[in-house]
């Protein structure tokens, strides 16, 4: 199939976001900010066509999907996702898709985070990490603290989820970085996110990588975030997010067999490309992508090239 005809088909593009932060970030200058993310839904608006990813599941079933459809996801559950962007979604009379990791409601905090928050707050120009086999990392200036935290991440982002969780929480403690309030969502939080119309899906309890885990461990790590969540909405969860999301890496064929049983009518990834109508369309493994680039037209041109990427390959499911 040609470029041209790609482009011509009926596509959906499922965009992530984790974060909307009220105010640029030193730290992290390529994190989505407000003014950011007000521009990227005004481009949405006039060149795709936004829908609620349930509804866009449905007109893929059906075949109704129209050439640029286009939703809106976030992952983890961050409170900025209630403070910042929703009123930024009604402003411009968009939906929005929120995957919330239940563990983390009303007051926790993930790994990461706790990474970041211990190198963001380092006291000395050093943070010595040896005593648990992680060298000394240079702290002293911001591009060797965007390097550290990079470093950190990749190390400990594979580990068995216990003991990443230790480490995480042993390199806050030795940076000295102090309690700091909660990023994550409340649970009146997130209800005011379903209250606005916006979609809920599962993310997990405590956000494992999938296939880090026992069968029996993913099925129940899975199935309680999947209940916690209806609990607290009084309301059907029927859409999931893998944590991390590359199939054959994060998860697999057993964990796509988990998420169809637990009654889950849609699930994403984060395989990059575009899903199309008809038999190929992989309702529990839709492909998803983020598109980085703070440029109008860059941000234009990385959503086409992403709509011109091949499906991606996906072993069947039993």
């Amino acid at each position: 199939m040609s470029k041209v005809s790609q482009i011509g088909q009926a596509s959906l593009s499922i965009l992530i976001y984790h974060r909307v932060l009220a105010r640029p970030d030193p730290l992290f200058p390529g994190e989505v900010d407000a003014v950011l993310f007000q521009r990227q839904l005004r481009l949405l608006k006039r060149f795709y066509t936004p829908l609620p990813l349930a509804h866009a599941v449905q007109r893929l079933r059906d075949g109704s999907l129209p050439p640029r459809a286009v939703c809106i996801t976030f992952d983890d559950g961050y409170a900025d996702n209630a403070q910042v962007a929703l009123p930024l979604l009604q402003q411009h009379a968009l939906h929005a898709t929120f995957f919330i990791a239940t563990g983390y409601l009303d007051g926790g905090q993930m790994w990461n985070d706790s990474v970041i928050e211990g190198v963001r707050h380092a006291s000395g120009p050093v943070l010595d990490l040896q005593a648990v086999g992680l060298g000394r990392l240079h702290v002293d200036t911001l591009a060797r603290r965007q390097a550290a935290i990079a470093t950190l991440l990749g190390q400990l982002k594979y580990l068995p989820f216990a003991q990443r969780q230790q480490l995480a929480m042993h390199i806050r403690r030795q940076a000295g970085a102090r309690p700091r309030p909660s990023a994550m969502l409340s649970t009146a939080q997130l209800r005011q996110l379903h209250a606005a119309g916006m979609g809920i899906g599962a993310h997990t309890v405590s956000h494992p990588i999938l296939a880090t885990l026992s069968e029996r461990a993913a099925r129940l790590d899975i199935a309680n975030g999947k209940r916690h969540l209806e609990d607290a909405l009084q309301a059907p969860v029927a859409l999931f997010a893998y944590p991390n999301g590359k199939m054959g890496v994060d998860y697999g064929a057993p964990h796509v067999d988990i998420v169809r049983s637990l009654g889950f009518t849609a699930a994403v990834a984060t395989d990059w490309g575009v899903a199309r109508p008809g038999a190929a369309a992989d309702l529990l493994q839709l492909p998803r992508f983020t598109p980085w680039d703070r440029g109008r037209l860059a941000f234009l041109w990385r959503m086409r090239q992403n709509r011109l990427r091949p499906p991606p390959a996906r072993p069947d499911a039993g």
